[in-house]
Parts: C-alpha cells; structure tokens; sequence
C-alpha cells in the first residue's frame, strides 16, 4: 500500500488500448491505493477516445476517474501539465497510455518521495538494461541515445534518460516548476527536470522495466527535430521559477548550491543539493 496519487495519462488516439488501461490502472490502485484519483487527458483525438474513457468512468469504483479535453491536440507536454495541475494528491504521476512500463513498477518511484528522500522520482530504461524486454526498433533506440547525450551537453543535467514515460512528483514543491514550465511537445520531460535542478528540487533515476509496444505517436525524424530544437531554447529562456530557494539564480547569476550525484544498491541514482 502507498499514499494516495493523482496518476495522469496523456492519450492521443487511443481508442484501442485506453480501455485497457484505465482497467489495469484502476484495478491496481484499487488494491494498493484506493484513495488515488486517475485523470486522463484526451488531447483532441478523432477516434473515439473521449467515449471510451467516460464508458469507464461510468462504472463503480473507489478510483475517482476524471476527464480532461484538449481540442484540438495541442501536444503531450501541454496535455500532462494540465492533468498535473489538476491534480489533488500529494503525488502526482503520469505514465503512458501504452503501460510500456508496468504498473506494478509505481512502487519504486512513490516510495522515495513518500519517503520524503526526493522531489521527483522518474524511470529510466538506460541504467539497467537488462531491465528492458521488447526493445525499441534499432534506430529509434539509437536515436534516443543521441538525444540523451545531447541533453547532457546542452542542459548539464546528469541523468540518463529523460524521456522515458513514468515519473512522479512531489506536488507541494513541483507545482512552481510545473506552472512555470512552457514546452507543449515531446521535450517537456527535459523541460521538467532542468527546471527542477535549476531549482534546487531532489531529482533521482531509477532502473525501471520496459516494453517497446507498437503505436508509438512520436514521428523520429519530425519529432526528433523538434525535440533538439526545444532543449536547446532551455538555455535562452531567462525566467525565473519561484521555489523555496528564491536566491537560486536562473544561469549563475549568483550561487547555485552544490550538488552531487549518488548511487543506491538498486541502481538509482539520485541528484542532490547542499542546503543554502
């Protein structure tokens, strides 16, 4: 059992699976987490997504599920930065609608931030693996490499994969960063993170199972383009978050605590910050 969670899930035609979905993620929750509320975004679909999902809805159960509609589609960053700002757990978390990663894995990324150990607590299918059973096609797999490589130069951020689908936050001290955050696409989930570190938030990458499932929305040359093209805007943009570290500076105008990274016996590793 874990506390209760605000679980978002971002779908853009997805009629034939969604269904699925919110009965796996609902029976789970039932049973490890009854005072959790699902909501789902349904971002402008042509299919009959927004059907299916108020179809499910309509059935009894201790998961509250909530709907929320985008028309038209307006892209996945802006889809689960509406659900997290809608939510009202303690912990929120989105996942994809494919369940690449299992929903048994939730555990590992809820329990350090119940724990109060991290701020945001996200998946990884780079540090293990061993951990990863269908795997993507080789040049989308290869892609994803490079992307990741060029975060790290372009962000500093030290993590390995970004974009992996399954991520969970501490909604008390994220939801500056999330409000702040202005990405609409698929490079969102770099967005998130810089803000974070540049924040002074607790950030750490676990070692998660994962299954490629066909379907993918993510067009590899477009989406790619478009992608690099936003991480490297990260740099230009000067705003500042409000965090309880309000003297952090955006681009170390002044001093930006020190942090280091650490690595559990499970492979996580975890970003952390001095206190200032």
């Amino acid at each position: 059992m874990f506390p209760p969670i605000s679980v978002v899930i971002p779908a853009f035609n997805e009629a034939v699976r969604i269904g699925d979905t919110l009965a796996v993620t609902i029976g789970y929750l039932e049973n490890e987490s009854p005072a959790s509320e699902v909501i789902v975004i349904n971002d402008g679909s042509i299919d009959s997504t927004g059907e299916v999902i108020r179809n499910v809805a309509t059935v009894p159960s201790a998961i509250v599920i909530r709907l929320l509609e985008n028309f038209p589609n307006r892209g996945k960053g802006a889809a689960v930065r509406a659900g997290l700002l809608n939510a009202t757990s303690p912990i929120g978390v989105f996942f994809d609608a494919d369940l690449s990663t299992p929903i048994d894995e939730l555990p590992k990324i809820i329990e350090p931030i119940a724990r109060g150990e991290v701020d945001i607590a996200f998946g990884s299918r780079a540090l293990d693996r061993k951990l990863i059973g269908n795997r993507q096609p080789w040049r989308r797999e290869q892609g994803g490499r490079v992307f990741n490589l060029v975060v790290r130069v372009a962000t500093g951020l030290p993590f390995w994969d970004t974009q992996c689908g399954f991520k969970a936050f501490k909604m008390e001290t994220c939801r500056p960063i999330i409000e702040a955050a202005k990405i609409i696409g698929f490079g969102f989930d770099v967005e998130l993170l810089f803000l974070a570190q540049r924040s002074g938030l607790r950030l750490r990458e676990i070692p998660v199972r994962w299954n490629h499932h066909e379907g993918s929305k993510i067009r590899l040359v477009h989406d790619s383009v478009r992608m690099l093209r936003e991480v490297l805007s990260l740099r230009a943009n000067n705003s500042v978050i409000p965090n309880r570290y309000s003297d952090v500076p955006w681009f170390g105008r002044h001093r930006v605590p020190p942090c280091s990274m650490s690595e559990n016996k499970n492979g996580a590793q975890s970003l952390n910050r001095a206190p200032i």
